[in-house]
């Protein structure tokens, strides 16, 4: 897979939430693809961050797209509420509910790209049967609910969903998140992920040197 191909997905979950929009503004200019919005309710993941609201806010910062990560329980009631506040893709999680195929449903039906997630002990088969209705596959490499964890090296799992991937014969982007620096992001790309999530990483040392990090992961 080519570095033209690598999409970097800054989470904002790692940025200065006294200057969020500004923040969003400075990873756009910097060079991320996608914003990564970390959604978190306290109960699917043991932590709380961003509702629909805070993401209509920080929408008029960036044309990118939002990539809207829901990690919560249960999900669909509140779709339509982050379609409405800007969002791209939104991605469940596989776990968080029983009606994975009514989930991807109700998403579509809104008119965005639908993601489905995979916590790292849940294997790649669990979305098997949606392959037909997934644009973007989540490979959790953290278990999902804070920022700044370390990275658990689940390649043969990336690679398994890429090969999953290219047997449907559709364009369904591989996205890894959890623990990508410099590193782990060459590992990943390795595998078969075209889509990288990073926190921590890119937005250490402030503003100034966003591009350098996100130009460092890209490889």
């Amino acid at each position: 897979m080519s570095d033209s191909e690598i999409l970097i997905a800054p989470s904002i979950l790692s940025a200065d939430f006294a200057a969020l929009g500004a923040e969003v503004g400075a990873i756009d200019a910097a060079g991320a693809d996608y914003i990564h919005i970390d959604v978190m309710d306290g109960h699917f993941v043991p932590n709380l961050t961003f509702g629909a609201p805070v993401v209509k806010a920080i929408r008029i910062h960036t044309k990118k797209v939002f990539d809207v990560h829901l990690m919560i329980a249960p999900v669909d009631p509140l779709i339509a509420n982050f379609v409405d506040a800007g969002a791209d893709i939104i991605t469940a999680h596989v776990e968080a509910g029983p009606h994975l195929h009514r989930t991807l449903q109700n998403i579509k039906a809104r008119g965005v790209k639908a993601g489905a997630a995979l916590n790292p002990a849940t294997p790649v088969e669990a979305i098997a049967h949606v392959m037909d209705m997934v644009d973007l596959m989540l490979i959790m490499t953290v278990n999902p609910g804070f920022g700044g964890q370390g990275f658990i090296p689940l390649l043969d799992k990336i690679t398994q969903a890429r090969k999953m991937i290219e047997r449907t014969g559709r364009s369904i982007d591989l996205q890894v998140d959890g623990g990508v620096n410099v590193e782990t992001a060459k590992d990943c790309i390795n595998a078969g992920a075209n889509v990288l999530v990073a926190g921590s990483f890119v937005f250490k040392d402030g503003p100034e040197h966003y591009a350098r990090n996100i130009s460092a992961i890209r490889g």
